[in-house]
């Protein structure tokens, strides 16, 4: 008898999937208590030049600076000094005090879509105030706050949101995906996970003409599931790129949590491991630590040591955008019971913490991000809002294609403009 005959087979077990589900829903309690987290200063940090190897551990532990004191404290410390610390909050509050007022003008009609960082702001803003300004970050549409740190002007990113005739995009982008090379910010992609092949492109651009400058990639957990995410891990560790490459872990993908995209297995720090990529897993609601982490794989990849892959462990506070109800997936308590709390109160309180810092001063800090905030608002708005704008500069979407216009695309530019006045 064929040991391929079923019969032989009749006792085996029945195959089956494991299709992972969140450990909670709406209307369950959130329990977090599950969540190993390291305590703060336990992580060591490797020199810079150590092989990829050595840091393989860090990959399912957390770096870690801020204590349950507000103290900082252990290797991975920045030591910064009082006024890049209020520099680092003050660009928090600016991009919470932002997102505010564009979800706000969203809801009220004003333009189509918007998406916010809440409870991830430490991420990006400690991220710009660690690299050099000239670096290039290839972000999701989460990493507002490295154009607010790097002084990108406030008016023109409500321009680009209202698509009206001070976007500097001419309307050719979904608002809030941004683009402006001068302040090292390439365009945003919906489909995230092509921001990793490009940065590490560009880096290998940067390392073939002796260039100084390296690049950043960003993506969610959720795009680690794409190809073009292991695409880039192999380029990056063939070629010793000089490249960061960021995977900012807050728990949810849109509506699927972050066990779809793998991780009930391992970490994301640890698919680094297999491609022989530093890895580093981070407190991201913990600034010092992002900014130590960040200084680390810039100064590595900078002195051609090799890329590093780090992963910010943090929580989507929000929806996935203004067209999203997380209520429909998860409790909606579930940010409050978020184990590492909030990245601006966590700041605040360090300074406080250092005599640094108080709550009149904070009080006046948040007044001030909201009066800039509202002034670019209005400018903005005098200049127009979505549902007002027509077809006034049709003839812009053909500028920027062609070198010398084709005549069949030049018949078809004449016959807008002609159609429109």
């Amino acid at each position: 008898m064929s040991d391929k005959d079923p019969a032989l087979r009749r006792n085996a077990p029945k195959l089956a999937l494991h299709v992972p589900e969140p450990k909670f829903r709406p209307g369950d309690t959130p329990d977090f208590s599950g969540i190993v987290i390291a305590a703060a200063g336990e992580a060591p940090r490797p020199d810079t030049s150590a092989p990829a190897a050595e840091t393989h551990p860090l990959a399912t532990s957390l770096v870690r600076v801020l204590g349950d004191d507000h103290r900082a404290v252990g290797p991975w410390d920045p030591k910064l000094d009082a006024d890049t610390l209020r520099k680092i909050l003050s660009d928090m509050v600016t991009v919470r005090t932002f997102d505010d007022r564009m979800y706000r003008s969203q809801r009220q009609g004003k333009t189509s879509f918007y998406m916010k960082c809440t409870g991830e702001e430490a991420i990006a803003t400690a991220t710009a105030a660690a690299m050099s300004r000239d670096d290039m970050h290839f972000p999701t549409y989460r990493q507002q706050g490295l154009l607010v740190s790097r002084g990108y002007p406030l008016v023109d990113m409500m321009n680009q949101i209202y698509s009206n005739k001070g976007d500097r995009l001419k309307g050719r982008q979904l608002p809030i995906m941004y683009s402006d090379k001068a302040h090292g910010f390439f365009s945003i992609s919906g489909n995230l996970g092509t921001q990793f092949p490009q940065a590490v492109g560009w880096a290998m651009g940067a390392a073939i003409k002796g260039d100084s400058r390296i690049a950043m990639g960003w993506i969610g957990d959720g795009a680690t599931a794409e190809g073009d995410f292991h695409s880039a891990m192999t380029f990056a560790a063939v070629y010793n790129v000089p490249v960061i490459l960021a995977v900012v872990n807050n728990q949810w993908a849109i509506s699927s949590f972050s066990g779809i995209a793998g991780a009930e297995r391992a970490t994301f720090a640890q698919r680094a491991v297999g491609y022989g990529i530093a890895s580093l897993r981070v407190d991201g609601n913990d600034a010092l630590a992002v900014y130590g982490a960040v200084q680390w794989a810039a100064e590595r990849a900078r002195s051609n040591n090799g890329p590093a892959l780090i992963e910010f462990f943090t929580y989507r506070a929000e929806g996935h955008s203004t067209s999203d109800d997380p209520s429909g997936y998860r409790p909606g308590d579930e940010a409050k019971a978020w184990p590492l709390g909030d990245p601006i109160e966590r700041l605040k309180a360090h300074l406080f913490a250092l005599g640094e810092w108080d709550e009149d001063r904070h009080a006046a800090l948040a007044a001030e991000a909201d009066t800039a905030v509202r002034a670019a608002q209005k400018e903005a708005e005098k200049i127009g809002i979505l549902p007002q704008q027509g077809k006034d500069d049709i003839g812009s979407m053909f500028d920027d294609v062609y070198a010398e216009v084709p005549w069949h695309i030049a018949e078809q530019r004449d016959a807008a403009l002609e159609e429109s006045r």
